[in-house]
């Protein structure tokens, strides 16, 4: 009889961490418009991704959530370059230092702001648990699209991130989970 049960939760958390492999989330579309863009430091593509899409009139600015303490703007352009737009729209926010902390801050910006929509841009491995935070926060008012930015996590990052997405969401409640899967 444990056996069993054992087999079935083992054949639960494989075949659900398969739809979360199978089913990242991709870019949005390109010529979708809102309020604003948040990038959570991170993974390779994300900053770039913000700021092209920013660059392209998709938003009125950007925040770029989690840098080290004491990074500026003068350092991103150097780094990632659009000089211009980093100069004119860019935010960047030194508070987080995880996933939490990244929505907690970002909620702190959009409430600054009186933004009613934003766009995402994160891994789209991360990017499941980083709208369920950011939704947590935000609560409904403020429309959250999901920009995944393509990545290829190591299967331990992988397999860390979907337990994390599983505790959290259990920590949050159903909705939150449902809502980071794109359901109701």
């Amino acid at each position: 009889m444990i056996r069993r049960v054992i087999a079935v939760v083992v054949l639960i958390w494989a075949l659900g961490f398969a739809a979360f492999m199978l089913l990242l989330p991709g870019p949005a579309d390109d010529a979708l418009r809102t309020d604003a863009i948040v990038v959570p430091t991170g993974a390779a593509g994300r900053i770039a991704r913000g700021l092209d899409l920013l660059e392209a009139g998709r938003a009125r600015r950007l925040l770029v959530t989690g840098t080290a303490p004491g990074v500026t703007r003068r350092d991103l352009a150097r780094v990632a370059g659009h000089a211009t737009t980093i100069a004119c729209c860019v935010d960047l926010g030194d508070e987080a230092v995880d996933t939490r902390g990244n929505a907690e801050e970002t909620s702190a910006w959009v409430r600054t702001h009186g933004y009613r929509s934003v766009r995402l841009v994160t891994s789209n491995w991360h990017a499941r648990r980083a709208a369920m935070e950011l939704g947590a926060t935000l609560g409904p008012d403020v429309t959250i699209t999901v920009d995944g930015v393509q990545s290829f996590p190591t299967l331990p990052q992988a397999i860390n991130e979907y337990h994390k997405l599983l505790l959290r969401g259990v920590a949050l409640g159903w909705r939150a989970v449902a809502g980071a899967w794109g359901g109701a």
